[in-house]
């Protein structure tokens, strides 16, 4: 067989696949905790070790997405809030970013000081449309290179003063990667030459800077963040339905939801959204989780009203136990029916927000009414049995109390075999082995 490895380093655990690249089959899989505290490569070597323990296919290529050492923390600086600034937001979450600051308007050192503080591993840099105002955007850019700003740079702003900008960024010494404007017309949103460069930084200095390994190996391997693989991987099987589809990936502590929709042109353009519509999109919650962020699952769903009379104290002592004790396992039936309640209650928040589009910034929200697939991800869904895990998605695919734009007819179904960031890290290199691998598993 011509087979590959795929693996996540994720903050708790790698997990490692090998997957049958002719038939986009998933051969083997494993396991192991990620080594953060010593060196990754231990968990990583370990987790591919016992996947493909066994297989006598000689060396095999591997490819590696990682979100361990916390990912890629991404600062945006732009025009204005409402809308340079919120592309760029948008871009960086679709980049697969965990978005740690927005600036908006001319930096000053109060601006200066707060950029640095939210300690980002790369400074997204975009402002005006191309051939509008460029002066905030050039204001910006003198002012980080005056501050021998050393954090990587990616430019993605008014192409007419692009070249010029990048020259005095350069010439200052920081490092800047530049890309075409992620808004060239309003109404206009344009993620994937900036998405690309983002990438390209976090593979060529983040990655190696966060010293999760001694000596470049690692770097070398790691190809995307995880959530810009998983969001590549959701892509691949929305073009392979040919129809809208989302995802609720529940964590320790933040639940994504990504989603695919159809294009309309009558909802695009500065009639609807003047920083545009991103049509495939991710968004981050960083108070919901099963672990770290449980406690904010509960204070969330009481502000939705999600709450049973008397319940909110109980599942708020559970939370609190989860919080102060990140590796918690179940131990009996109580404890697995307040996992699956907070599991529950986390992904019916997230998506409720990302439909609302509070969470993109998007006025008119996300209507995923025509969504046709529902997959539920995350440790607490595939580790689950069976009729947990779908009533978990059946909680929140009846969740319509609110009139959100909620999916009115989407089948449910979890990645049980963890094989989104899989096809996500294939679909450059072996396309059709990706959605082979992503049909066969999710789509049935």
């Amino acid at each position: 067989m011509n087979l590959a490895v795929c693996a996540d380093v994720g903050s708790t655990y790698t997990k490692a696949a090998v997957v049958d690249l002719d038939g986009g089959r998933l051969v083997a899989a494993a396991a192991a905790p990620t080594t953060v505290r010593t060196d990754v490569l231990h968990g990583l070597d370990a987790a591919v070790g016992a996947a493909t323990a066994g297989l006598t296919a000689g060396e095999l290529p591997w490819y590696v997405c990682s979100s361990a050492g916390g990912g890629l923390r991404l600062a945006v600086v732009g025009y204005e809030p409402l809308v340079t600034a919120q592309a760029g937001r948008r871009v960086g979450l679709s980049a697969g970013a965990n978005v740690v600051h927005v600036a908006a308007g001319r930096l000053g050192q109060a601006d200066l000081t707060a950029l640095r503080a939210a300690r980002p591993d790369v400074v997204l840099l975009v402002g005006g449309t191309d051939g509008g105002d460029a002066d905030t955007l050039t204001h910006n850019a003198t002012r980080l290179a005056r501050a021998r700003w050393r954090v990587p740079v990616v430019l993605a702003g008014n192409a007419d003063a692009r070249d010029a900008l990048h020259a005095l960024l350069a010439a200052a010494k920081v490092p800047v990667t530049a890309a075409d404007n992620v808004l060239p017309r309003i109404g206009v949103l344009a993620p994937a030459p900036a998405r690309a460069a983002i990438r390209e930084v976090f593979l060529r200095h983040v990655i190696g800077g966060k010293k999760l390994s001694r000596g470049g190996r690692f770097a070398r391997l790691v190809r995307a963040a995880t959530p810009d693989a998983v969001l590549t991987g959701v892509e691949v099987l929305a073009d392979a339905l040919g129809g809208d589809l989302a995802v609720v990936d529940v964590g320790g502590a933040t639940t994504d939801v990504y989603s695919v929709l159809t294009p309309d042109e009558r909802d695009s353009g500065p009639s609807q959204e003047v920083a545009g519509t991103l049509w495939r999109a991710r968004t981050v919650e960083g108070d919901l989780g099963m672990r770290w962020s449980a406690p904010g699952v509960v204070r969330a769903a009481a502000e939705e009203r999600l709450l049973a009379p008397g319940e909110a104290d109980d599942l708020a002592a559970a939370a609190a136990v989860r919080a102060a004790d990140p590796g918690f396992l179940p131990a009996d039936d109580a404890d697995r029916a307040a996992d699956r309640r907070i599991a529950a209650l986390a992904a019916t928040v997230a998506l409720r927000r990302h439909a609302r589009g509070a969470a993109t910034g998007e006025r008119a929200g996300r209507d995923l009414r025509d969504v046709k697939l529902m997959v539920g991800s995350g440790g607490v869904l595939r580790h689950a049995e069976p009729g947990d895990a779908a009533g978990v998605l059946a909680a929140v695919l009846g969740d319509h109390a609110g009139g959100w734009p909620l999916p009115r007819a989407a089948r449910a179904v979890v990645d049980v075999d963890y094989v989104l960031a899989a096809g996500g890290l294939l679909a450059a290199d072996h396309p059709g082995a990706a959605a082979a691998l992503l049909r066969r598993h999710l789509a049935g």
